[in-house]
């Protein structure tokens, strides 16, 4: 067994910085008590504390920014340290998630809002915090939307379309054209198996699979079959091989065959972009060109940098999950849920303890956060090799990785390809997705949109939000080319990306020809109507 190793063990703040770090902390406290006696005191910068119950009393204000202060000295104690970088992170992320979790916003004898509205509704907000808190504890899990409000195939996942093939991974879906005449080349879009697939298909206002067939593209998307811990036929035991065997690689089979033409175009999400490219190497090593032209939408192919995930990548936690698996089982949605809330503990929970919990206030419907509760298990032997192979180890773009005999070349994708990121993500950072240009060896086009890793991405144009830049005349081959020298000369542009991708991979669809009148084909008929039964799986 292997023993544990406390990263911390020796900390320590090099005496002079302390000294510093202590000073800063003690004057700026006696400038705040000033301005309190003064009554000159304003709320801290930060978002918790802008509502004005914070100014109704001194003592409020100053326990804000005794907070507030003493979060600042933390994390600064946490720099100043004798640890190594790994080790800083490690420790800053563990400092932060205290800190988070001991707000006085996250208290009600502490939070005068909370105070102010049970005075106001005569003790009802607090009755209906208690309500929402014991409904969360039946469930196990935190509620962050109206979850009564969206039915996946109602009002959530209702582009017209039909299942044409299913395995025991995964359901194909080919979706109704919607123009008279569709591009040569149909586009396969393969999501992340992390989560289901309607991110790409929430509702009409804000589809990115809709805007896509209404620009005249033939669209198949992999739907990703959600394993429960009452399946007998030993789903639980898939590898990462088998998503690639049994889902791209079925996949591309199934639309030449359904269409009678020999290439498609692939998009890729999240790691459903890191599958993708990891199938095409292996056709390639194959002699086989399935795909024309790629898209990545904040993929990672070069682990070497995974931002704030790294305070979770160690030999420790890999080595366990190994033997946690190594005879099957799964990852749970609800831990996979969980981590990722908790990258963004303020946003994503704190906040909901603070307004359900503590105001009473029932979280309204959103159908991103419905999505973002509507999590998938994982087959346990899938994760535990993901996790050591990628994030531990980035063998993948090392060119370490076989899959059935056949080594996994990055390299070896020449293709056009276009690379989107995203400039405020957390879970891949836009830096490290840009590095798959220098790993990609055909005609790369990178484009960097605004927002996060969800928010960024789902920018439909039709709202005029947010931006995206480019940078047309770019050489992504010079050695000296970096993500940094890309965003220097680049151009930003207001709007969606949606249009600029759209315009790219019509110069790479061939000609426009008849729409189909029928979806699948004599060898692949229907099964049933999209979304297909495998997304309304729900994680127990």
């Amino acid at each position: 067994m292997q023993s544990f190793t406390n990263p911390f063990a020796s900390f320590v703040v090099p005496q002079e910085q302390l000294q510093a770090i202590q000073d800063k902390f003690i004057k700026n406290w006696q400038n705040v008590q000033e301005q309190a006696m003064q009554g000159t005191l304003q709320a801290p910068a930060d978002r918790r504390f802008k509502d004005t119950a914070w100014q109704s009393d001194a003592n409020y204000l100053l326990m804000a920014h005794y907070y507030h202060l003493t979060s600042k000295a933390m994390h600064e104690m946490v720099n100043a340290s004798n640890l190594d970088e790994h080790a800083k992170e490690q420790l800053s992320f563990s400092v932060m998630q205290w800190l988070e979790a001991i707000s006085p916003t996250n208290f009600f004898f502490t939070n005068p809002v909370a105070q102010q509205e049970a005075i106001k509704t005569h003790g009802q907000s607090v009755a209906k915090g208690m309500q929402l808190l014991f409904s969360d504890l039946q469930k196990g899990r935190l509620t962050q939307t109206d979850e009564n409000a969206f039915t996946v195939g109602e009002n959530l996942a209702i582009t017209p379309g039909q299942v044409v093939y299913q395995n025991p991974l995964m359901q194909l879906i080919q979706y109704k054209p919607s123009t008279p005449n569709v591009y040569q080349l149909p586009l396969l879009i393969v999501p992340p198996c992390i989560n289901k697939y309607y991110i790409l298909d929430l509702q009409a206002k804000n589809s990115f699979v809709k805007h896509a067939v209404e620009n005249g593209f033939t669209v198949f998307l992999i739907s990703w079959r959600n394993p429960l811990t009452t399946d007998n036929d030993n789903i639980d035991k898939a590898s990462w091989g088998d998503y690639i065997k049994y889902g791209i690689s079925d996949a591309l089979h199934v639309i030449r065959k359904v269409t009678g033409v020999p290439q498609c175009n692939a998009l890729g999400f999240c790691v459903g972009g890191t599958l993708l490219a990891s199938a095409l190497a292996i056709e390639h090593a194959k002699g086989r060109r399935p795909v024309n032209a790629l898209t990545l939408l904040t993929s990672f192919l070069d682990f070497s940098d995974t931002g704030v995930m790294n305070v979770f990548v160690n030999n420790a936690h890999a080595t366990s999950r190994d033997q946690q698996f190594k005879n099957g089982g799964l990852m749970s949605a609800n831990e996979l849920a969980t981590t990722f809330s908790f990258l963004r503990p303020g946003e994503l929970v704190w906040n909901y303890v603070s307004s359900g919990y503590l105001m009473g206030q029932s979280p309204r419907a959103f159908d991103l956060l419905y999505w973002n509760s509507d999590g998938t298990n994982l087959p346990g032997p899938f994760f535990a090799w993901y996790f050591r192979n990628t994030y531990l180890e980035n063998n993948l773009v090392k060119g370490k990785v076989s899959i059935d005999g056949y080594k996994v070349d990055l390299s070896s994708l020449n293709m056009p390809a276009y690379v989107y990121a995203s400039r405020e993500d957390h879970i891949v950072p836009w830096q490290s997705a840009f590095k798959s240009t220098k790993i990609l060896s055909g005609n790369n086009r990178f484009v960097l949109g605004a927002s996060g890793h969800i928010a960024g991405v789902i920018n439909p144009p039709e709202q005029n939000r947010r931006s995206y830049w480019v940078n047309n005349n770019f050489d992504y081959t010079a050695s000296e080319s970096s993500s940094e020298s890309w965003l220097d000369t680049a151009t930003e542009n207001q709007g969606s990306w949606w249009p600029d991708w759209i315009q790219w991979l019509s110069g790479h669809s061939g000609n426009k020809v008849a729409a189909p009148q029928s979806l699948g084909s004599e060898a692949f008929k229907p099964i049933e109507p999209a979304p297909g039964s495998y997304v309304k799986t729900r994680a127990v």
